[in-house]
C-alpha cells in the first residue's frame, strides 16, 4: 500500500536533511529526520554515507543531533542538548558541543556555554561557533541565568527591531561569535570574539577562511525609522579586530556565502532593498577579502547555495530556473554554464577536492531528497545509496503551461492521480505556492501533493507572476499588485488544466499558504469558480498586518506605510462582502511572520458574513505546521473539508481534530 494513503505512514517517512563531504573524499555524513518512538514528535540523528558501501548510522541519543561539519583530521563536530555520560550533567536542554572521533568509539562533549552553542565552523585547529549570551559580565552568565529562571521572569526589554523571528522570541541574550582551539578532550583558549556586537549578529551567517585566521560573518547595521542594513565584516580570531569587508547604501550581504579554498574571495548573496517600485533581486555578489573589491556574477539567478571549485577558478551554484533548481558553474573570467539537465530541484553543494564531482541533495515535485553525485565535466548525475529510501509516488507528474493576458508565459507543474481519464476525471485543486518570490520545484514534506493525489485529486502547482527562476521581468509584472496580477496568470493556467478530459472542471477547490494563503483570500473575494477554499496561514487585512508581522521593515517597502493606496487596493478583506465560497481557515498561534491576528479576524468577518467556514487551530504551532500529530490533523481535516464541498460528500470531523 502506498505510504500516502494513511498519513501516519507518510508523516513515518524518514528525511534526510543535510550533506556534508568528509576533507578526504571517502565519505559524506548527513542529518536525518525520523519519528520518535512516541509517535509525537521528530528526533534527529547524524548518518554516515561511505563510497564503499552502505549508509549506516552514527549518533543515538532522545535529544538529537544537528549542525554537523568536519575538523580537519576527520572527526565529526554536532550539536546536540543530550546529557553528558562522562558527568551525568544535563546541559538543561541548550545544546553543546561534541565531538564523535574519525575512528570510530563514543562521542564526547568538547564544549558548553549557559546560552548554547549554534551554527559551528571550523578550519585548521580553530574552531568558531555562535552562541546566546545575556548582557553584562561574562563570569555571571550562568548565574544570571538562574536567577531569571528562579524568579520566573520571562521579560525582555527591548530598544530594537525586530524582537521575533518566523517562530521563536529574540532575546533576553543576544548571539556572539567565539573562538576556540581543538584540543586533546575538549575546546580550549574559548575567547569571545564580538562582546560589543549588541543585536547586529540576530540570526547571523558565518564562515571560516580556510586557514582559520579570519570569521567572515554578517552583520547587522541598525539604519533610522527602523530600518537596518545587513553588511558582512571580516573578524581576526587572534585579536578579535574587525574590519567592514561589504557595505553598500540600498543592499544587504549575506547568506549563502562560502570563502574560496585559497582564502582570497567570498561569494555571498546580495539583495538590494525593495521600494514601491523597486522589485526584489538577488544576484551573486564575489568579493576580494583583502580589498573588498566585487562585482555581480551569473545575472537572473538568485543563488539559493554556493560552493567553490577546488582550485578557486570558479563557483557552483543552485537557482530556480524554469520550474527547476539546477546546478551551475560560474566561473570567474566567463559565463555560467548549467551542470545538470534534469528535472531535479539541487541543494547542499560539496565539491571533491580533485575537482571531479559536486556532491549535493537531489530532489523534485515527484522525487524525496537524497544525496547524488554530479560529474562536473560532463553534468551527469547518479544517486547515491541513501539513510531514508525515497517513496514511490501514487500518480504521475506533467508540465503544463499558458499565455497570460498580457503575453507572459505562465508555467506549473500537474500532478494526476492514477487512473484519471476521461471516462473518471480526476477533481482538481489549485495549489498556490508562499513566498511570493518562490517558485513550485522540490519536495515538500508540508503541502504535499502526493497525499491528495492519493485521495484522487489532480493537483497543479503554478508558478505566477512574482516566482522566481523566468527572469527580473516575472518578479516586476507582480510587484506590489498582489491580487489581480497573480489571479489573471493563476485564470490562465487554470483554465488550461480544466481543458483536460482527465479532469473534472465541475469539482474544483483552491489552496495556499502564507503569500498562497493571501492569494487563496483574494480569490475568496473576486471569483466563483471554486467549490471550496483553504487557507493557511494567510494575510487578511494588510493595514493590520503591516505593522504585527515580525519583519514590518521588508513588508512596508513594498506596501509603504499602513493605510496607503496600495492596502486599499490589495487587501483581501474589502472584498468581504462578495464572498460566498466555504473557506477552512488554518492558523498556528505561534505564527509570528503571519500572526494569529490575521486568521483571527478573518474568521469573525466570516461568522458575521454567515459564510460557511471552519477554522482549524494549533495553540502550539508556528508558520507551517510541523509536529507529527497536528501534520496528521491538517490533512485529515483539510481532505474532510474538501470531500464535502468539491466531491459532495456528507462532512465527517476527523478524530485527529476533535
Amino acid at each position: 500500500m502506498s505510504a500516502f494513503n494513511d498519513i501516519r505512514d507518510y508523516v513515518a517517512i524518514p528525511r534526510v536533511l543535510s550533506l556534508r563531504l568528509s576533507p578526504d573524499g571517502s565519505r559524506l555524513v548527513s542529518t536525518v529526520q525520523s519519528l520518535n518512538p512516541d509517535g509525537k514528535s521528530f528526533g534527529t540523528a547524524l548518518w554516515a554515507i561511505p563510497f564503499d558501501g552502505e549508509p549506516y548510522r552514527l549518533t543515538r541519543s532522545a535529544k538529537g543531533e544537528t549542525a554537523a561539519v568536519f575538523t580537519e583530521a576527520g572527526d565529526v563536530l554536532f550539536t546536540s542538548a543530550r546529557p553528558d555520560p562522562t558527568t551525568k550533567d544535563s546541559t538543561d536542554e541548550v545544546p553543546a558541543l561534541w565531538l564523535l572521533p574519525r575512528a570510530g568509539g563514543e562521542s564526547r562533549q568538547v564544549a558548553t556555554r549557559p546560552g548554547g552553542i549554534g551554527a559551528v565552523r571550523t578550519a585548521a585547529d580553530v574552531v568558531v561557533f555562535s552562541s546566546d549570551v545575556l548582557d553584562g559580565e561574562e563570569a555571571a552568565e550562568e548565574e544570571k541565568r538562574k536567577a531569571r529562571k528562579d524568579a520566573g521572569i520571562s521579560a525582555i526589554l527591548h530598544e530594537s527591531s525586530p524582537i521575533r523571528y518566523w517562530d521563536h522570541d529574540l532575546g533576553p541574550g543576544r548571539t556572539r561569535l567565539f573562538a576556540a582551539r581543538l584540543g586533546d578532550d575538549r575546546l580550549e583558549d574559548v575567547r569571545d570574539l564580538t562582546p560589543d556586537a549588541g543585536d547586529a549578529l540576530r540570526e547571523a551567517a558565518f564562515e571560516l577562511t580556510p586557514d582559520g585566521d579570519t570569521v567572515i560573518t554578517t552583520w547587522r547595521t541598525y539604519l533610522p525609522k527602523g530600518e537596518s542594513r545587513t553588511d558582512l565584516v571580516a573578524i581576526d580570531v587572534a585579536t578579535g579586530e574587525r574590519r567592514v569587508l561589504l557595505s553598500e547604501d540600498g543592499y544587504d550581504f549575506g547568506s549563502p556565502m562560502a570563502v574560496s579554498p585559497d582564502g582570497v574571495r567570498v561569494a555571498c548573496a546580495r539583495e538590494r532593498f525593495t521600494g514601491l517600485e523597486v522589485s526584489a533581486r538577488s544576484e551573486l555578489w564575489i568579493a576580494d577579502l583583502a580589498t573588498g573589491e566585487g562585482r555581480a556574477y551569473a545575472p537572473d539567478l538568485f543563488p539559493a547555495d554556493v560552493e567553490w571549485a577546488p582550485d578557486s577558478s570558479a563557483v557552483y551554484i543552485v537557482a530556480d530556473h524554469q520550474g527547476r533548481r539546477p546546478a551551475f558553474r560560474v566561473p570567474l573570467d566567463g559565463e555560467p554554464v548549467r551542470l545538470t539537465e534534469d528535472d531535479a530541484a539541487y541543494q547542499g553543494l560539496n565539491a571533491s577536492a580533485d575537482g571531479r564531482f559536486v556532491y549535493a541533495m537531489r530532489s523534485a515535485i515527484d522525487l524525496a531528497p537524497a544525496p547524488a553525485r554530479i560529474d562536473v565535466a560532463t553534468g551527469e548525475t547518479t544517486d547515491l545509496p541513501s539513510p531514508a529510501p525515497r517513496p514511490e509516488v501514487p500518480g504521475t507528474l506533467t508540465e503544463i503551461s499558458a499565455t497570460a493576458d498580457d503575453g507572459a508565459t505562465i508555467r506549473g507543474w500537474l500532478v494526476l492521480p492514477e487512473g484519471a481519464s476521461a471516462d473518471d476525471p480526476a477533481p482538481f485543486l489549485l495549489w498556490i505556492h508562499g513566498g511570493p518570490v518562490a517558485s513550485w520545484n522540490d519536495w515538500q514534506w508540508r503541502w504535499q501533493s502526493w497525499i491528495m493525489a492519493e485521495h484522487g485529486y489532480a493537483v497543479l502547482m503554478p508558478d505566477p507572476c512574482l516566482s522566481t527562476g523566468y527572469g527580473q521581468d516575472m518578479i516586476d509584472r507582480g510587484w506590489g499588485n498582489w491580487g489581480p496580477r497573480t489571479q489573471a496568470d493563476l485564470d490562465a493556467i487554470v483554465d488550461v488544466a480544466l481543458a483536460r478530459d482527465d479532469i473534472d472542471a465541475e469539482r474544483i477547490g483552491a489552496m495556499g499558504g502564507s503569500f498562497g494563503g493571501y492569494m487563496a483570500n483574494w480569490l475568496a473575494g473576486h471569483t466563483d469558480r471554486y467549490k471550496a477554499i483553504v487557507t493557511h496561514a494567510s494575510l487578511w487585512s494588510l493595514d493590520q498586518f503591516a505593522g504585527t508581522t515580525d519583519v514590518p521593515m521588508y513588508w512596508q517597502r513594498e506596501f509603504g506605510a499602513p493605510g496607503s493606496e496600495r492596502y486599499e487596493l490589495l487587501s483581501p478583506h474589502l472584498s468581504l462582502d462578495k464572498i460566498t465560497t466555504p473557506m477552512l481557515v488554518i492558523h498556528g498561534d505561534k505564527d509570528y511572520r503571519v500572526p494569529i491576528g490575521e486568521a483571527l479576524r478573518l474568521w469573525w468577518d466570516l461568522r458575521r458574513s454567515e459564510v460557511e467556514s471552519k477554522f482549524l487551530y494549533f495553540p502550539d504551532e508556528n508558520h507551517w505546521i510541523l509536529k507529527p500529530g497536528n501534520a496528521v490533523a491538517w490533512y485529515e481535516v483539510v481532505l474532510a473539508f474538501l470531500a464535502q464541498h468539491v466531491l459532495g460528500q456528507e462532512w465527517k470531523r476527523p478524530d485527529s481534530a476533535a
